[in-house]
């Protein structure tokens, strides 16, 4: 991690952990329902409701001011609204109103999906209009709890606002834009060009959030229909109506000749930079972490980088071509940009780690053998997506990463490494990433170290 921004060195947060964990297991006793989605999230999808919850209401603190701000929360208003949260770690906040009942939120992708598979057919439970920012439904409950569905869509409001005007022919439109969006062109520079313009013409109609969560469910759905292992535990979580909503970070693979067009891009989506990341010497790879707020997405962008580079604003000052391609560069050269033609390298969701291993194994969806193995946090890939790669693509590929005959005949037939699934444990709040891990797991993606 960049040493100079201190703002983001992660730390566990113990404590905090333990406030939270002492809500949800107070809530799940109290409310029947709760107790059963609970259950059913960790042995239908390998998940844990901790990591599905948005927000708390309550009219008071169980443990107390104090407790609470020692443990990091802080305390700010909203409105009428009194919220505590956590700037130190992942938590969900918690919304101080005596005027409502107690509440736990569960974060779904759609709240009509999530009513479906629950067998409440009654779309009069559900607040906000199709396509709006937020859309809200109580599931179930009485005034001593009750169990909430909330779908974001780049709103950070806890009620649906009727106030907003209802723009659901525009989102639709726009939505479908970015899933048909054009990615295979000439050049990458009007590949980004062609992204900037429907981005563009979103902002126009619709908040910067609302964009960015609309452009990042296209680019999951394109990333899913081509990873195997993404459709399996897709279905899985949409048996309960959940769909990505436990998303923990997107993974782009740049060269470093598109780095910057890359960063640029995002930033217009509403992303600031966070945390950098530098493998090592050996490693020869950068990361540049970014956060889009509103939206809640994460992206992780990986490049090949040199020693000498790490140091600089390699996000945006632009990277030269270099002679020999990295473990990055030679995805890139093989399958195309991650922003364009390959689509993401892996997306990364929240799970109970050796639950969801254990049940992806059964459905015939092995795992890599974990890079991060903390109590804080793990994390492994899932074995990966082979795509193959055409015959153009290999000769331009051959010279500048230094290919053997026979690595080009073995990608020929077998296709090289594509995109991943990957299972991921946070506890204690940790927000951070692993980048000894993250190092190690590069190399063993590099095509050139696939067995036969």
């Amino acid at each position: 991690m960049d040493s100079t921004r201190a703002e983001f060195d992660w730390c566990p947060q113990p404590a905090a952990a333990a406030l939270i964990g002492r809500l949800v297991d107070s809530f799940r006793t109290r409310q029947p329902r709760i107790a059963a989605l609970a259950a059913a999230m960790r042995d239908q999808t390998g998940t844990r409701l901790v990591d599905w919850v948005d927000h708390f209401v309550l009219p008071s603190l169980p443990d107390g001011d104090g407790d609470w701000q020692r443990a990091g929360f802080a305390m700010t208003s909203s409105g009428d609204d009194t919220l505590l949260t956590h700037p130190g770690g992942l938590f969900p906040t918690v919304v101080l109103d005596d005027r409502r009942p107690p509440r736990l939120a569960i974060k779904v992708e759609s709240v009509v999906d999530f009513l479906a598979a629950c067998g409440e057919a009654d779309a009069n439970r559900i607040q906000g209009g199709p396509f709006a920012p937020l859309r809200t439904a109580v599931i179930d409950g009485n005034r001593d709890g009750q169990l909430w569905a909330i779908e974001r869509h780049g709103s950070r409001a806890f009620e649906a606002d009727k106030r907003l005007p209802e723009r659901p022919s525009a989102v639709q439109r726009h939505y479908e834009s970015f899933r048909l969006r054009q990615r295979d062109f000439p050049t990458a520079g009007e590949g980004f060009a062609h992204a900037v313009k429907l981005i563009d013409a979103a902002h126009r109609d619709l908040p910067v959030g609302q964009t960015s969560a609309l452009f990042f469910a296209a680019e999951r759905a394109f990333w899913q229909r081509r990873n195997s292992a993404a459709r399996v535990q897709r279905a899985r979580q949409d048996r309960l109506g959940l769909g990505w909503a436990n998303h923990d970070h997107h993974t782009y693979r740049s060269s470093r000749t598109c780095f910057a067009d890359l960063i640029a891009v995002l930033e217009r989506l509403g992303f600031r930079c966070r945390e950098r990341f530098y493998g090592g010497r050996e490693a020869g790879w950068g990361a540049q972490v970014l956060e889009q707020e509103d939206s809640g997405i994460v992206i992780f962008a990986d490049v090949d980088l040199t020693p000498e580079e790490v140091t600089g604003d390699f996000a945006h000052q632009g990277l030269d071509r270099r002679d020999r391609l990295g473990t990055v560069g030679l995805w890139c050269k093989l399958h195309g940009e991650a922003f364009l033609q390959a689509g993401m390298h892996h997306l990364e969701c929240q799970f109970d780690f050796a639950a969801a291993r254990r049940q992806l194994a059964r459905a015939g969806v092995p795992t890599m053998k974990p890079f991060t193995d903390f109590p804080h946090l793990k994390q492994a890939f899932t074995v990966g997506e082979r795509w193959p790669v055409d015959d153009a693509r290999l000769a331009a590929t051959q010279r500048e990463a230094g290919l053997s005959g026979d690595d080009i005949e073995r990608f020929r037939q077998q296709g090289c490494l594509g995109s991943h699934l990957e299972i991921l444990e946070r506890n204690d709040g940790y927000k951070g990433f692993n980048q000894t891990g993250i190092s190690e797991i590069i190399r063993e993606t590099d095509p050139r170290e696939q067995a036969p």
